[in-house]
């Protein structure tokens, strides 16, 4: 047993240090139902578009959000790469645009459980992955279940989804107030953009980012970045229905613009020091050691 600790000791040193191709942006809300699956894909397709090599990771076990507004149905999950060895290549689903798409299924919520054999499997796959894309999008639950939780601490950047709601604006503070007191938190290095969604204007996006971020700064010592605002759009309820992101069925609507507008500025970003990419195997492997499962 401790030869094979050893082993994915060594196994787990060599590959954090590989170079990855990978920039991982962890997508969450405070609450559900605010369209934060629905940012997800479309900012995924309008990244694919700039010529970006996009792979979306369903985080969200359970609901299978994800799969609802592709219209695909994934054959294998995560947990059949760790349990029945399936190949990276079969339990990725092809999507519109060429995105890439992963369930998580319900093997999410079994990784602290992980033996030592399943860890080094995963991680061994992961590296693959990070050298196959540009941008891993995680597309967590939604609030402050421990899962969420999780992807949000080991993600480099993460983009906080928020709406005019009362409801949302507070769950999104608790969401930030529980990340604030992770013993491992560390607010200089921890890169949260808010994208206000559903606003009727983008004086009213800015608002609400700016109630959020002043009882961030000041209670939490927590300083958050504007990333810009989606508005309220009938057509966006259409897309739904007809299983398409609303950049692909309705591209010229206000909407499809936001996120267009959105995308630029993250791709802007991509010089920063948050945006170092660090790849999904490096944030899989400090997940491992949060969970004292890897030295």
């Amino acid at each position: 047993m401790t030869d094979q600790a050893s082993k994915l000791r060594e196994m787990v040193q060599e590959e954090s240090a590989a170079k990855s191709n990978a920039r991982v942006i962890a997508i969450t809300s405070g609450k559900g139902g605010v369209g934060k699956t629905t940012m997800s894909v479309n900012l995924a397709l309008s990244m694919a578009k700039t010529g970006k090599r996009v792979v979306v990771f369903d985080a969200d076990f359970g609901l299978a959000n994800v799969e609802v507004m592709l219209g695909i149905r994934p054959k294998y999950n995560l947990l059949d790469l760790i349990h029945d060895g399936k190949p990276l290549n079969e339990i990725i689903t092809e999507g519109p645009s060429g995105i890439g798409f992963i369930s998580g299924g319900s093997g999410v919520s079994e990784l602290a459980s992980l033996d030592k054999e399943s860890i080094k499997l995963l991680i061994s796959e992961l590296v693959k992955l990070d050298k196959m894309y540009d941008i891993v999008i995680i597309d967590t639950g939604a609030g402050i279940t421990d899962s969420v939780m999780e992807f949000v601490m080991m993600s480099p950047e993460v983009l906080l989804v928020v709406t005019p709601e009362p409801t949302s604006i507070t769950d999104s503070y608790s969401l930030l107030k529980v990340l604030r007191r992770k013993d491992n938190y560390d607010p200089e290095v921890k890169d949260i953009r808010v994208i206000a969604n559903r606003v009727e204007s983008e004086s009213e996006g800015l608002e609400i980012f700016e109630k959020i971020s002043t009882v961030s700064s000041k209670f939490l010592e927590t300083t958050l970045s504007y990333l810009g605002s989606v508005q309220q759009d009938k057509n966006a309820s259409m897309a739904v229905i007809e299983q398409k992101p609303i950049i692909e069925a309705y591209p010229q609507t206000f909407a499809a613009k936001d996120i267009e507008r959105i995308t630029a500025k993250l791709m802007g970003n991509e010089t920063s020091q948050s945006t170092e990419k660090t790849g999904l195997a490096r944030v899989f492997i400090k997940f491992f050691k949060s969970k004292k499962r890897i030295g």
